[in-house]
């Protein structure tokens, strides 16, 4: 796409108003188990994103049988030692995920798996914020983000503060620690970066790794107007990513980075099939790679609400699956997840 004004790189409040100017969609196989491996919930300045508003989405349709909440630096303790700050976030999320087990917000399990943020520079001193972690996750914690998302663009909008986190030999130290515990790293870079989680793969083979969002394809600031030359870098950096077999994908979370639909200026939302069309190239190539036994379907919710409503987004993801065979969508919507973070789920 080219270049426009809109805000890329930055989450903002969705648009409600907005959203409600799109057409009507019924739920595209509707009995289909989809664990979303993929969430936040948070309490902004701008906005509120808790079990209230994200139960009024599952409720909406599609049948999701349970959901994986990730690190988005919510309701960390605002003092005691820094290391331990981000255990904040697990002891807020478990205890969402208690009221979702009550049954009074629907039959999802909202939370059944909690990724939080421990710092794996501390290297085998991240071992107590691992332990503090696991207790406050009421049996929920299932690993760590600590995103390694860099670029030398200003315009593009970083989650680290320099590049090479995942080739630190003390990041790799931390990671040790985490393997450990069977606790899984949610690896998040953008597309130049992916040889340092393949690096980080090779390095640490009992470790294992979810990478986050396709491989974070981008699609703004440097990158705009340069779509074939990127996809190309990313298609072959992907494959070679999905050459280590201690490597998973989400599939998802595009909406914000890859910028292939202009959510800031359109009129209104996509309909499912025009997001299915711009976000198919990704997804299919990543299924091919990895196979759909390491994929997981994501919903990125709140951050892709910016463009697309909760049905229409789940309906173009099943619109790109729809070649699938049942077994191939029963792995790539719920089964992938449920494996990967270890939850104890019926579907």
């Amino acid at each position: 796409m080219s270049a426009s004004p809109t805000p890329f790189g930055r989450v903002r409040a969705p648009n409600d108003a907005w959203l409600a100017r799109a057409a009507a969609e019924d739920v595209l196989e509707p009995d289909l188990p989809i664990v979303d491996a993929h969430h936040h919930l948070w309490q902004r300045p701008d906005h509120r994103y808790l079990i209230h508003e994200f139960a009024a989405e599952l409720g909406s349709g599609h049948r999701t049988v349970a959901t994986v909440f990730l690190q988005c630096h919510a309701m960390y303790r605002a003092g005691g030692p820094e290391a331990l700050r981000p255990v904040g976030e697990t002891e807020f999320v478990a205890g969402i995920a208690a009221m979702s087990r009550s049954g009074q917000y629907g039959p999802t399990r909202i939370a059944a798996g909690i990724v939080g943020f421990a710092d794996l520079t501390l290297g085998d001193a991240v071992e107590p914020v691992l332990a503090a972690h696991l207790r406050a996750g009421g049996g929920r914690f299932r690993g760590v983000r600590h995103s390694g998302n860099f670029d030398a663009d200003p315009v593009i909008g970083n989650g680290a503060a320099a590049p090479g986190l995942y080739l630190r030999e003390d990041f790799r130290a931390g990671l040790r620690r985490l393997a450990a515990h069977d606790l899984s790293l949610d690896a998040w870079v953008f597309h130049p970066q992916l040889h340092e989680v393949t690096a980080l793969a090779r390095a640490v083979p009992q470790a294992r790794l979810i990478l986050g969002h396709c491989g974070g394809p981008l699609g703004y600031g440097r990158y705009s107007g340069r779509g074939d030359e990127v996809f190309a870098a990313w298609k072959r950096a992907i494959a070679e990513v999905a050459t280590c077999p201690n490597v998973v994908v989400k599939l998802g979370g595009m909406m914000m980075r890859l910028a292939a639909f202009d959510y800031g200026t359109a009129p209104a939302p996509p309909r499912s099939e025009q997001l299915a069309a711009l976000w198919r190239p990704w997804i299919e190539t990543c299924i091919e790679a990895f196979g759909p036994d390491r994929c997981l379907f994501e919903s990125n919710f709140p951050v892709e609400k910016m463009g697309i409503g909760w049905v229409p987004l789940w309906n173009a993801l099943k619109r790109i699956a729809a070649g699938a065979s049942a077994a191939e969508k029963r792995a790539m919507f719920a089964a992938t997840a449920a494996r990967e973070y270890r939850l104890d789920v019926a579907f």
